[in-house]
């Protein structure tokens, strides 16, 4: 099965060139790797353009920053692959457990995967504790509202089949991509697994982007997506 790799990139001159290097080695010769730049402001686009277009194989521009979920968003309108899985551009999540994540779905056992950063027994760098409530917290809430038993409803890595994920109506353009997904293939009959991933979390002096408003938009689309929004 061809797999389609969606690498939404903002502001990631430090990695960009090693989770390019990195997925290519694990991925096969005919899956497909895309990225979108959401009009970075330092040298990505630079580097994708010289240094990385090569081992590209569709390379989208956002002609301003429109945020992580509308890039995704053109990412599965380019994907040709029958699975498509959302890779960040940082070296938070590690391409090693693709095989794990996409076994289910290989195997015809699953339609949707999720990664999990608080499951199984994989390395998991010790971070921000806020940040781990404020995750388990959302959760739940989606929990209580999907009836789904997902430990990490936040999490970068999501593997689907291509033709499920193709055939939803997404809308949000920045993180609120997560639960607005989630919410929505809470509500077909879809096989969703979950497995245990790594995880190297960043300092915000790393580079993280994420902040406690991104936590009220997600607040807002738990409820929106799961009681008021049917499509």
């Amino acid at each position: 099965m061809k797999l389609s790799v969606i690498i939404p990139c903002f502001n990631e001159e430090k990695t960009i060139i090693e989770i390019i290097n990195i997925v290519k080695k694990q991925i096969n010769e005919n899956d497909e790797i895309i990225v979108i730049d959401d009009y970075s402001s330092d040298n990505s686009r630079k580097l994708l353009q010289e240094k990385l277009n090569g081992k590209i194989d569709r390379l989208i521009f956002n002609e301003k920053n429109f945020g992580k979920g509308y890039s995704i968003r053109r990412g599965i309108e380019e994907a040709s692959g029958e699975i498509i899985l959302i890779q960040d551009a940082d070296l938070e999540y590690d391409p090693s457990d693709y095989d794990k994540l996409l076994k289910p779905i290989i195997d015809g056992k699953a339609d949707v995967v999720y990664g999990s950063r608080f499951v199984g027994s994989e390395e998991k760098r010790v971070i921000y504790f806020w940040h781990m409530i404020g995750n388990k917290l959302l959760t739940l809430l989606s929990n209580m509202l999907t009836n789904l038993n997902l430990t990490d409803m936040e999490v970068c890595y999501k593997a689907f089949r291509s033709d499920v994920i193709k055939n939803l109506n997404l809308k949000e353009n920045r993180f609120g991509f997560e639960p607005e997904i989630t919410a929505k293939i809470s509500k077909k009959k879809l096989r969703i697994y979950e497995v245990g991933v790594k995880y190297f979390g960043r300092t915000y002096l790393d580079g993280k982007k994420i902040t406690w408003r991104d936590g009220f938009s997600a607040l807002r689309c738990i409820f929106y997506y799961n009681l008021f929004k049917n499509s």
